[in-house]
């Protein structure tokens, strides 16, 4: 199927891809590989979820922060890659939250960007979900990828 009507179907609207925060591409291929640099929380060049998941945050507020990263990922890897049709398949994705002192409960956040991810490509990928003490500008959650190429 079609990436794009995919996306149509479940009615994901792909912004802006967002900017580079810092000395550093977003977005890198190397052969048939595509590395996306870790992408926080963005809407319109502004952070939408700073703080502490299970103190600050809660979980839904974390999980709507991994949708939204997602969406953006979506979005980087059609402004680099040209078109989303060339993505074969998700290879890895690498999830941080920002944790407080107990909280424990990171795959359950990391979850959201993998449904979407698994909504859009109909296959699961290899995955790792951390707690993190703290994370650039206070940001909740931060997630990078790996896509490979057809």
């Amino acid at each position: 199927m079609n990436t794009y009507d995919r996306l149509k179907e479940l009615n994901i609207t792909l912004p802006p891809a967002p900017p580079a925060m810092g000395l550093y591409t977003p977005v890198k291929i190397a052969g048939n590989l595509v590395f996306v640099s870790g992408q926080g929380p963005l809407t319109d060049g502004k952070l939408t979820c700073t703080g502490k998941v299970g103190k600050e945050v809660s979980i839904e507020q974390a999980q709507t922060a991994a949708r939204e990263i997602a969406i953006n990922t979506l979005a980087l890897l059609h402004e680099y890659v040209g078109d989303l049709n060339r993505i074969k398949s998700v290879v890895k994705v690498l999830g941080f939250v920002a944790s407080a002192e107990g909280f424990n409960k990171q795959p359950e956040v990391i979850n959201a960007f993998s449904q979407v991810m698994t909504d859009v490509f109909g296959e699961k990928h290899a995955r790792s979900a951390v707690g993190a003490n703290e994370l650039p500008l206070n940001i909740s959650v931060e997630i990078e990828s790996i896509f490979e190429l057809k």
